[in-house]
């Protein structure tokens, strides 16, 4: 290989300088797969006149043949000299992919030296999650998250739309949900839980929270695509829908005494109104959203609400169910075909695993690593999204210097050392697409203090998901990390000041099992 990594000798203290002469393939996040550098440095210009791209190259096809597809689409070979720079792709987005890599070495120092790089992804799917029902931050939020991913050379964008805590999309057919669920009493989640679940309206004066309308969607999409990143709506089910229950509870369980329950956390799956209600949900949701995949969550059913449900119960015993959990491998297996019919795929989280669920569907592990090992096997495309690794709502550092988390040490080390493949058979590598960081915003109801959960941390994650698994070396990225934080920043992010980071941490000393829950 023709890459060259510089591996450090000792821990990188704040004391460090990251003053570089130059800038080139050496510095940049994620690290290329092979490069070279040669005597000489060349200037960029600003308004990238001195940059030719060519897409479609015969020779440069010869160079990606035996890539997998989705490697080939995003490869790019960037050639620094001279007289500038040339970038070759067989694809437009793959030509994006090498003017990124050179944006960020232009952004660490516009001298860069004379190199050429050879690049290409690891894994298909490299994103992040950002839950915007507990805490809402709007489109203006996600468009700069959006520009941050396509700087580290990510292509997948996940957004949480509907939780209990608040509905944040537009639905023509359901008005209820962004008229009377999009608003709550109590910015930080634990105070409305406290509080009782109280919604309110746009107009209350203490009211917290928002929606997207489908105006907002289609320019974040559309702002996406220009960028080469797919966006993920997840629409949940059948848990965390209490906001649903509040807003139609018509479709709620109904208890032994003929009663709605609106304060039930799951969908009644024994009202076919519920349904009647995804399905049309789903279909405005298609309309808005082009990639091919459809998150319906699936975690954290609680299920107590079927035991008395007299819907739920009937349905049982229509189905020929003897466990209430059947119910749930019910609603999963109507809504994937559902969304097959139309094109779709569904993901969720590694609990549909347990619910008999179609070999088509998409399994994004969280609970750790054993949900997305069992679905591999048994024939599933996965998501690795391990909460051991890579949640990042956990604490970068010790618990006293930080901002409130929900818990566990989710250092900066600690999410580099993973590899999505670990535990995972090589008969069933090709069924993992890749891996996603998720940011569950409980805690946290601030976009600064939402960036600076995921900066650096999502530089980890980046690296991971394109740079081959045996080219990585913590220190090296820990030093090329201290220099793009400084980037950020100058670009207006919040970032986890790593300068300051304690020894414990950065050299591993800290541990995820010492932070309790």
């Amino acid at each position: 290989m023709l890459r060259k990594v510089i591996v450090a000798v000792a821990v990188f203290t704040a004391t460090i300088s990251l003053a570089h002469a130059v800038s080139g393939p050496d510095r940049i996040i994620p690290a290329p797969v092979e490069y070279s550098v040669s005597e000489g440095v060349y200037t960029l210009k600003g308004d990238g006149s001195d940059i030719k791209v060519k897409v479609g190259d015969p020779r440069f096809e010869e160079a990606v043949r035996d890539l997998p597809d989705f490697a080939r689409e995003e490869a790019y070979e960037l050639v620094v000299g001279k007289k500038g720079v040339t970038i070759r792709a067989m694809t437009e987005k793959g030509a994006f992919r090498g003017r990124q890599a050179l944006e960020m070495m232009r952004l660490l120092d516009k001298d860069v030296r004379y190199c050429k790089v050879f690049d290409y992804p690891r894994f298909r799917h490299r994103g992040v999650m950002l839950d915007e029902s507990r805490s809402f931050k709007g489109k203006e939020f996600v468009k700069k998250q959006i520009d941050a991913l396509a700087l580290l050379r990510m292509n997948v964008m996940h957004l949480h739309l509907t939780d209990a805590a608040g509905w944040r999309i537009q639905i023509d057919a359901y008005p209820n949900l962004t008229d009377h669920v999009a608003w709550r009493r109590g910015e930080m989640y634990h105070e409305w839980e406290a509080a009782g679940y109280p919604f309110t309206n746009a107009e209350d004066p203490e009211a917290y929270g928002g929606f997207y309308t489908k105006d907002d969607i289609r320019e974040i999409v559309a702002y996406a695509a220009e960028r080469y990143i797919d966006i993920i709506p997840e629409i949940e089910m059948p848990g965390h829908s209490m906001e649903v229950n509040r807003a139609y509870p018509e479709i709620a369980c109904v208890g032994p005494d003929g009663r709605p329950r609106p304060f039930s956390w799951d969908l009644c799956v024994g009202n076919e109104g519920t349904f009647r209600f995804l399905e049309t949900v789903l279909e405005e949701v298609i309309e808005l959203f082009p990639y091919r995949y459809i998150h319906i969550g699936g975690d954290e059913a609680v299920k107590k609400d079927w035991e008395v449900c007299v819907n739920c119960q009937k349905k049982m015993k229509e189905e020929g169910m003897t466990d209430k959990n059947e119910l749930q491998g019910y609603l999963v297996r109507h809504i994937e075909a559902f969304l097959r019919e139309r094109g779709r795929t569904v993901i969720g989280w590694d609990e549909i695993v347990e619910t008999g669920l179609p070999e088509q569907a998409t399994v994004m592990s969280w609970r750790g690593t054993p949900g997305g090992i069992k679905a591999a096997s048994e024939g599933h495309d996965v998501i690795m999204s391990p909460n051991t690794y890579v949640y990042l709502d956990y604490y970068q550092d010790l618990i006293k210097k930080e901002p409130r988390a929900v818990g566990h040490l989710q250092s900066l080390r600690h999410v580099y050392s993973y590899d999505p493949l670990d535990g995972i058979g090589p008969e069933h590598h090709h069924h993992i697409l890749g891996l996603q960081g998720n940011l569950w915003c409980e805690l946290i109801p601030y976009a600064s203090h939402a960036e600076y959960m995921l900066y650096p941390r999502l530089f980890a994650i980046a690296e991971i998901g394109w740079t081959p698994q045996e080219d990585r070396e913590f220190f090296d990225f820990r030093e090329r990390a201290l220099a793009l934080i400084q980037v950020f920043r100058s670009l207006g992010y919040s970032t986890f000041d790593l300068t300051n980071e304690t020894l414990k941490a950065q050299t591993g000393r800290l541990r995820f099992e010492n932070f309790p829950l």
